[in-house]
């Protein structure tokens, strides 16, 4: 909340906080195709896109048609001794909910079909926005949103799963390729090229130009080339937005005046939320692994699969690459994030100063790979959607599907929740974090 009696937070011009290690740093001026990178710790504080933003809303606009074949057309197709079942991209939700397992359920459709749709279309608004003549007034509320949900959007995760599921059922049955496999590709390519030329900070810069922030449009010219450190100082008070990166003079709890977000030195309580996610995924990886995510019956004859004993019958049908993949994905990569998430916390624990910049990378690392472990739930997602055909064949989801994508959530939150900041400022010595880091 707002403190009593203080004055409104106010941007600093021309300068920058780090987002990973928290160095203020005075930003060079906009040179097109030129990023600007972090000199401590290699973090990219701005991409040089070239019109990002007519770019974008080209691409944009093409993944709409597309996202409509992927999500309504048929999705893949099973023939089964005269019986036939098509899928669509969402049934999976629908077969997780039929057995029961409704949060899993929830999870599936929200990462697969709602929130895809909800960021194309927040960014749709905020392109177009930009373009009328009086920009509406939520813009950067929309923005953040857009922000905020760009990892929880996983069609491209789904894409894949539903490969690994495809080397599956060609041993079952007939697969017919729907065009909603094609959409679905086309929308993952479409997606994958927009976020490649779409330059977020130059978003920001367009709304505060605009006039749809609060924040002041002067902007103190940089020295030339890439970011120079300062030692100079910006204050004590001096506070950099996690989500849009303004760097502004404010008290903790204050209001970005160019986003809106709440403003603290570093992320609150982030080693004790971190900590908390970290020892539940914990818990849960044991059950994950050990219980079936799936049962699988064809003419009476089957039973339950674990995730290992997935890898290991790719193994024994002569798919290593795949067997590569799900192994890697739905079982090293889950513990190198606890592994790593859990060394990262003990060294901000006992203000360990050596290797920050690997240290920094390692995260920056585990932040982007964690939501490709969903991989395994959308195979078994894609499987109980397909294959329901009674006494000839059936598979359906168990308990150990609803702890794994537990699992992968609660390490993506806890990955989410961490500052990777506190750790640079434990290294700085016994004096800590600076006032009010955490709060």
């Amino acid at each position: 909340m707002r403190r009593l009696g203080t004055a409104a937070a106010r941007p600093v011009p021309g300068f920058r906080e780090c987002h990973d290690c928290g160095k203020l740093l005075r930003m060079p001026p906009f040179r097109p195709g030129a990023d600007v990178c972090c000199p401590r710790c290699d973090a990219v504080l701005r991409r040089g896109r070239e019109r990002p933003l007519g770019t974008a809303l080209a691409l944009g606009l093409a993944c709409l048609p597309l996202y409509g074949v992927a999500v309504l057309a048929p999705f893949l197709g099973l023939a089964l001794l005269g019986q036939g079942r098509d899928s669509r991209v969402g049934t999976g939700a629908i077969g997780f909910a039929q057995d029961g397992f409704w949060p899993l359920s929830a999870v599936v459709a929200l990462c697969v079909v709602a929130l895809p749709l909800l960021r194309i279309l927040l960014r749709l608004a905020v392109l177009c926005g930009l373009r009328l003549r009086r920009p509406p007034a939520r813009l950067p509320v929309l923005f953040r949103w857009h922000e905020r949900l760009g990892p929880w959007a996983m069609p491209e995760v789904f894409l894949f799963g539903a490969l690994v599921s495809y080397t599956r059922l060609v041993d079952l049955a007939a697969v017919e390729i729907g065009p909603a496999a094609y959409g679905l590709g086309l929308l993952v390519l479409a997606l994958a090229a927009a976020d490649a030329t779409f330059a977020p900070q130059a978003v920001w810069e367009a709304l505060e130009r605009r006039g749809r922030t609060k924040a002041a449009r002067e902007k103190e010219p940089a020295g030339p080339g890439e970011a120079a450190e300062t030692g100079a100082a910006p204050g004590s008070r001096r506070v950099g937005c996690r989500c849009c990166h303004l760097l502004c003079e404010a008290e903790p709890g204050q209001r970005c005046p160019r986003c809106g977000d709440a403003l603290h030195r570093r992320k609150r309580d982030s080693a004790a939320r971190c900590w908390a996610l970290v020892l539940a995924a914990a818990i849960l990886y044991v059950p994950a692994n050990w219980f079936p995510v799936m049962e699988i019956v064809s003419f009476g004859r089957g039973g339950p699969h674990t995730i290992l004993g997935g890898v290991v019958e790719f193994v024994e049908t002569g798919f290593w690459p795949l067997a590569l993949i799900v192994f890697l994905a739905s079982v090293a990569v889950p513990l190198l994030k606890l592994a790593g998430l859990a060394a990262m916390l003990l060294g901000v624990r006992r203000r360990y100063a050596g290797g920050l910049r690997a240290r920094t990378r390692l995260y920056r690392f585990i932040e982007a790979i964690g939501r490709w472990s969903m991989i395994d739930v959308f195979v078994v997602a894609v499987l109980v959607a397909l294959v329901r055909f009674g006494a000839l064949a059936s598979i359906s989801s168990e308990v150990g599907a609803a702890c794994f994508a537990a699992v992968v959530v609660l390490t993506m939150l806890a990955a989410e929740a961490f500052d990777p900041r506190l750790m640079w400022d434990a290294a700085e010595g016994p004096a800590g974090p600076p006032e009010g880091a955490g709060r």
